[in-house]
């Protein structure tokens, strides 16, 4: 087994730094693809986002540059965790990016090839290896359904380079810059270091060479991480440059911030009735939903909140844009929102308030329209579940 897994391995050590292509096509062809490259204008930026949430702070980070700059970087919107329903369209109309493009994205269990290399040889030096034939595999296979061209772009922006988008650069040696995947989420959920617990020095000394990969700023061809908060984060990073999310909502115009709501609602004025009218509208609690644990476990979750937190109040939940929960079934006489639109397009609707939010893991710090803000966090969900099954950060060694 080891054996072969080097030979693999070399096959693609030597596909991936191109000493095949050089050897089968000849020195003058690539002379000449150098030439082509020189007359090519690189365009400027363009942004892979995995949610709603990432197209938002991609829109704030266009936003914030001057108007001169605006309109000229690429979206791109993966489906492999996310139904953009009719974003696209409405991104493309705003005029604040150039082009948008979906992204078939596929994730490991699309390529049954893999598995293999996942497997336990009881060995670190060889899980290494079968660890390195994996991340080259994994990256060469999403390459039929890549949609752009990165190496057109001066700057790509990743939201959660975990996702097989992250293996296809380091494959392929595009340098890219990673963005936080949510609000201050490394915090609460360090990936990195949760995914690699066990020799993290030297699976982090293996992918800055790109033979393996690790997301979040440990890869090589990861130029840095914009994280919004570097000052909470227990384990530091070389790459991370903090990028406070609050600063550049603070810079946007009202005209901004309606081109913000033209791409993300689709309607508005029915949203603005549910919220105005109704019993108790007066008193309003806003409860975000998540994707959490199994499904039976999570709807006694937020039956539990409803009742606690929504007492004499009208209550508004605003599903996540991945819980599939039938909110609507089980909470028949109270307002549930579309869930296809990130929590902080809210601040912008004038006039809007609520007496509470309420949310597990969702951080709440970026909300303005609350008197009020409920984190729940581990210890709620230490009575639903065995706590290993979320606090990971301190799991990690």
């Amino acid at each position: 087994m080891a054996d072969k897994s080097m030979v693999e391995y070399s096959d693609y050590a030597m596909e991936s730094t191109g000493l095949t292509g050089m050897i089968s096509s000849g020195l003058p062809e690539i002379a000449g693809e150098k030439t082509k490259m020189k007359k090519r204008k690189p365009k400027e930026r363009i942004y892979v986002c995995h949610t709603y949430y990432h197209v938002y702070v991609a829109c704030l980070k266009e936003l914030t540059l001057p108007r001169a700059m605006r309109g000229k970087a690429d979206l791109v919107l993966s489906t492999m965790s996310n139904d953009f329903g009719s974003l696209k369209e409405r991104a493309e109309k705003s005029g604040l990016f150039e082009a948008v493009f979906m992204f078939e994205e596929k994730e490991e269990h699309a390529f049954p090839q893999l598995a293999r290399y996942h497997e336990d040889h009881g060995n670190l030096v060889f899980n290494l290896f079968s660890r390195m034939i994996f991340t080259k595999l994994y990256g060469k296979l999403q390459q039929p359904y890549v949609p752009v061209d990165f190496k057109k772009y001066q700057d790509i922006y990743v939201f959660c380079d975990s996702d097989p988008i992250g293996y296809y650069l380091n494959y392929k040696k595009i340098h890219y810059h990673a963005v936080e995947d949510g609000l201050d989420c490394i915090c609460y959920y360090d990936t990195a270091r949760y995914d690699n617990r066990g020799h993290f020095g030297l699976k982090a000394f293996l992918a800055a060479h790109n033979l393996i990969f690790i997301q979040n700023g440990y890869s090589k061809y990861c130029v840095d991480m914009e994280v919004n908060n570097t000052s909470i984060l227990k384990y530091p990073c070389s790459k991370y440059i903090e990028q406070p999310r609050e600063a550049m909502v603070r810079r946007l115009t009202q005209d901004d911030k309606n081109t913000i709501l033209r791409i993300f609602m689709e309607d508005l004025d029915t949203l603005m009735t549910q919220l105005t009218t109704g019993v108790h509208h007066e008193h309003k609690v806003l409860v975000l939903t998540e994707p959490l644990c199994e499904l039976p476990v999570r709807e006694q979750i937020f039956r539990d909140i409803v009742a606690k937190y929504g007492k004499d109040a009208q209550v508004i939940l605003k599903p996540h844009p991945r819980d599939v929960l039938d909110y609507h079934k089980l909470f028949p006489d109270d307002i549930v929102l579309d869930g296809k639109f990130p929590m902080e397009i809210l601040n912008f609707i004038e006039g809007l308030e609520f007496d509470q939010v309420v949310s597990v893991y969702t951080v709440p710090d970026s909300i303005h329209f609350a008197k009020e803000k409920v984190f729940l966090g581990d210890d709620f969900m230490d009575l639903y579940e065995d706590p290993q099954k979320h606090r990971f950060n301190e799991q990690i060694f």
